[in-house]
């Protein structure tokens, strides 16, 4: 978690990226599930009902948003037939 908006509004709340983006994801009513292996991680990833995300705060992280999946694009048809094969 490099980005730097994330880290800003992070450090206003004395918070790390990946905090303000969870609190993020849940004052946009979507369900969270993090997964971590680590301790601290597992713990840092609960420490995200002590604060609140102001409007400047939600507004700033959503204009990140490139309406672009960075993993694969949803329109290919070759990524489509191998999620279904997946499941």
């Amino acid at each position: 978690f490099t980005n730097p908006v994330l880290n800003e509004i992070g450090k206003k709340h004395d918070k790390s990226a990946a905090q303000v983006a969870l609190r993020f994801l849940l004052q946009s009513d979507v369900v969270v599930i993090p997964k971590s292996t680590h301790k601290e991680r597992m713990e840092e990833n609960i420490n995200v009902f002590d604060f609140t995300l102001d409007v400047s705060d939600m507004n700033a992280i959503q204009a990140l948003d490139e309406k672009e999946s960075l993993f694969f694009s949803h329109y290919d048809p070759a990524i489509a037939e191998m999620m279904i094969k997946l499941h």
